[in-house]
């Protein structure tokens, strides 16, 4: 299984973000999953430190010796930002902030993202169906 991104499903930034990323994505190996749903749930009891993490979660699957690991806040998107290569990979410079300062920006963020955004439903199309998980 490829890399999975996990969002928020009751969150428009994050369908939003979601949205983006499918415009951006050149490859088409993401695969996306609202950890609302059966497939994030099982993520979320498999790790319990990310019990807190409610916006989005970087999933790497599991590949020869390596376990199955999560990205959270800024690491997270930084991880989408790679994905997406391209120019968009230049932001990966952030990486050069130290991480508590990038989760307090990325926090703030998080907190308010329900009210800067209309709550909206993710409704992939048929031609990227096939990518959600359930």
């Amino acid at each position: 299984m490829s890399e999975v991104l996990l969002y928020d499903g009751t969150c428009g930034l994050c369908a939003a973000s979601v949205q983006f990323v499918l415009r951006h994505d050149r490859r088409g190996t993401l695969r996306f999953a609202a950890q609302q749903g059966a497939f994030g749930r099982s993520v979320l009891a498999r790790h319990p430190a990310l019990a807190g993490a409610d916006s989005v979660i970087w999933l790497r699957p599991a590949s020869g010796s390596t376990e199955e690991s999560a990205a959270i806040r800024s690491d997270a998107a930084l991880c989408v930002v790679a994905y997406l290569g391209g120019w968009w990979q230049w932001l990966t410079v952030v990486r050069a902030i130290p991480r508590p300062l990038r989760d307090a920006v990325y926090d703030l963020v998080a907190r308010h993202r329900h009210r800067v955004t209309r709550r909206q439903c993710l409704r992939p199309d048929a031609a990227t169906r096939h990518r959600f998980l359930d």
